[in-house]
């Protein structure tokens, strides 16, 4: 039976989507495609560009919007990527931008690239084949510093130290090419007390790597501002994080588009005449409520920020 991803905060999106009848919209994440039907559906005037990096999810959004016919144009590319070119084209601005930063049931359960240390598949974690390195070849080639340093700065793992000193002392006797591999040394490596903790051992150390492998937080931190560039005046821009690296990546951008002064706090009185460029709707972080945690479990993680751009930034250029 086919598992389908059910889409997070989907209420909280569609309620400040802010979409007006033949806008267009940009599901930049789009996945299965889930948000991208539920606006598709709920504004039935709007158009939408749906991007994603992997071709073989993208065929089961294609499947699953195929009902809205010409309202939906399907881009297989890196969502930084598309809003770098975006941004020195003269098309049509949208009104509504969506991120959903997580990472879909179908990467999990059906792609086979090693995203879950819960079935033993081949270590790749590349969410597009176009990468050139996959999560076997960091472990395999990087030297134990740099590997510990990843795992503790992107996976906030307490244990990097002796999980990098196993992973190298491991890949000595043979390279390591699944996730079975990567899971068995690394319960191996952690303290026998927290081998049975609230999460598995090689949670952590899991998110590291797929992190480090697709560039995410690189990815985001670029996406952010040329997304807000491409964004049409009184549009909105919606993010889904899913954990404190991501989250903190997008409070502080989008805390940076709605100040206003920016001259230094002993100054007495503002000379910088600085305009904010956005509103941010949500200064707190909308989450799921307890009725969808229970329907949705990964919800329980979500985060939604979401900010109304001011003026055009082109224009602040100039």
């Amino acid at each position: 039976m086919e598992i389908r991803h059910v889409p997070v905060l989907l209420d909280a999106v569609l309620e400040n989507a802010g979409l007006k009848t033949g806008a267009l919209a940009i599901d930049a994440t789009t996945g299965e495609g889930g948000h991208s039907e539920a606006l598709l559906t709920r504004f039935p005037g709007v158009r939408l560009i749906c991007l994603d990096a992997d071709s073989a999810i993208q065929a089961k959004a294609r499947e699953r919007l195929q009902d809205f016919g010409p309202r939906v144009e399907f881009v297989n590319t890196w969502f930084d990527t598309w809003f770098e070119q975006r941004v020195s084209e003269n098309l049509e601005r949208p009104g509504f931008i969506l991120m959903d930063l997580g990472i879909s049931v179908f990467h999990y359960v059906e792609s086979g690239r090693g995203f879950s240390f819960q079935v033993d598949e081949p270590l790749d974690m590349r969410l597009s084949p176009s990468e050139q390195g996959s999560a076997a070849d960091l472990v395999n080639d990087w030297p134990e510093k740099a590997l510990a340093d990843l795992i503790y700065g992107l996976g906030e793992e307490t244990y990097s130290r002796r999980i990098a000193r196993a992973l190298v002392a491991a890949r000595v006797q043979e390279r390591i090419e699944s996730t079975k591999q990567l899971a068995d040394i690394i319960w191996e490596a952690v303290p026998p007390a927290v081998r049975h903790g609230r999460i598995h051992p090689a949670t952590k150390t899991f998110q590291a790597l797929r992190i480090a492998v697709n560039r995410e937080l690189e990815r985001l931190e670029k996406a952010l501002g040329k997304a807000f560039e491409v964004l049409a005046p009184g549009g909105r821009l919606a993010v889904i994080s899913f954990h404190s690296l991501e989250d903190r990546i997008v409070k502080t951008k989008f805390r940076e588009l709605a100040k206003e002064c920016v001259c230094p706090p002993q100054q007495p009185r503002c000379t910088c005449t600085r305009l904010a460029l956005a509103k941010d709707l949500t200064r707190k972080p909308l989450v799921a409520t307890e009725v969808e945690n229970a329907a949705n479990p990964p919800s329980r993680s979500a985060k939604l920020r979401v900010v109304e751009k001011l003026r055009d930034t082109r224009e602040e250029k100039t």
